[in-house]
């Protein structure tokens, strides 16, 4: 097939583009550099050092003989898009270019607003390119399963049967984001679900868990095709938070109780997700959801798991807690249906000690170059 990575140079999206083309399919790369860039926004790195895009398509070439094409340009500028979709005359459309972290879109004004243009624009632009230049072409469209919030009932699959008044429906399930971020995610959706219902396009929304891990097999053929590795309080996840505090001393901060509840998976699994879903597009006009983790464990549960694959690598991090800067329920019910992949063929690599270690031993590789200011939160919801 002929597949576009959107966000191709990202964390999700490079492992995903070195997979799909491993695989046989033509893979071609879009993406703006953003993330580099607010690395020097923010004065942050990645732990791991990461070679240059051009760097590293070259070196899977070199390795392969698998060309990925790269397109350096942005969603929002609708006639670059436009081009994309005619030299490449897409199939699928794998899109995970986005701004992604929560804590960045609730810096000030002008981020959150930057997150929202960015990425709703970004995404509506490609519903109409589709429909302008590929109206076969299947969108692969990473959500978040923080679109969902946390509701006192289960989390269904996208959709939830609804009784009123003696009458029944099925409707999207009510969405409760907890930041601009995951908002632009719930407005993403929507505009598919419409597109889908006007124009007959095809779409999976994968609301995706928070993803751990780092390699995958493609990733660790070479040190040019590592993966990033965030650490810092705007764009690091809570376990890659703790891991790093664990390398260099420090101890583990657990945001209030920890009691807050989230679903996960491997990097490995969400890369197997994508290639689940171009193998088995959506019908014309389906807005389909595949909620896109294996587990889920509180912020206390990850804290005490690196806590010990810390002790067994004889270090010694102790576990304190510390103001929550987000406003969100820290003792709450969290219990979410994850089928769909499974009965597709998903088999999910889990959160072991052995992967915990994994990134340990890469964070420990690099502590050098762990700015340690960075660690903590700096950014309020309040």
């Amino acid at each position: 097939m002929r597949i576009i990575v959107a966000g191709g140079d990202g964390f999700c999206g490079w492992p995903t583009a070195l997979y799909l083309s491993k695989q046989g399919h033509e893979v071609s790369i879009v993406d703006n550099l953003v993330r580099r860039k607010i690395d020097e926004e923010l004065r942050s790195n990645s732990v791991t050092p990461i070679a240059t895009l051009e760097q590293r398509v070259a070196k899977w070439k070199e390795l392969t003989g698998k060309e990925i094409k790269t397109f350096v340009g942005d969603l929002n500028h609708y006639d670059f898009l436009a081009e994309v979709f005619k030299q490449t005359k897409p199939d699928a459309f794998v899109h995970f270019a986005e701004q992604r972290s929560a804590p960045y879109s609730m810096i000030d004004r002008e981020h959150a607003v930057y997150t929202q243009s960015n990425n709703v624009i970004g995404n509506l632009n490609v519903l109409y390119a589709i429909k302008e230049f590929a109206p076969e072409c299947h969108l692969i469209k990473l959500g978040t399963m923080g679109e969902y919030g946390t509701p006192n009932i289960d989390i269904e699959e996208g959709y939830l049967e609804i009784e009123h008044n003696g009458r029944k429906d099925k409707l999207p399930y009510p969405k409760q984001p907890g930041s601009f971020y995951h908002l632009s995610k719930v407005h993403d959706s929507h505009n598919i679900m419409f597109a889908c219902k006007i124009w007959g396009i095809r779409a999976t929304d994968l609301n995706q868990g928070v993803v751990y891990g780092l390699h995958t097999d493609e990733t660790e053929m070479d040190p040019v095709l590592a993966n990033r590795l965030d650490y810092d309080g705007v764009y690091g996840t809570a376990l890659n938070r703790f891991i790093i505090q664990a390398a260099t001393g420090h101890d583990l901060t657990v945001y209030g109780t920890g009691g807050q509840t989230r679903a996960f998976l491997n990097i490995k699994d969400t890369v197997r997700c994508v290639e689940i879903a171009t193998e088995t597009p959506a019908d014309k006009g389906e807005f389909r959801v595949f909620n896109q983790f294996t587990e889920y464990f509180s912020v206390q549960d990850l804290a005490e798991k690196v806590q010990k694959v810390a002790g067994e690598t004889g270090l010694t991090p102790e576990i304190s807690h510390i103001d929550n800067p987000r406003v969100e329920a820290e003792e709450h019910y969290y219990h979410a249906v994850n089928t769909k992949l499974r009965d597709l063929g998903l088999e999910p690599n889990l959160l072991t000690d052995e992967v915990i270690k994994g990134i340990l031993t890469a964070a420990l590789d690099h502590k050098g170059r762990v700015i340690k200011e960075n660690v903590l939160p700096s950014i309020s919801w309040k």
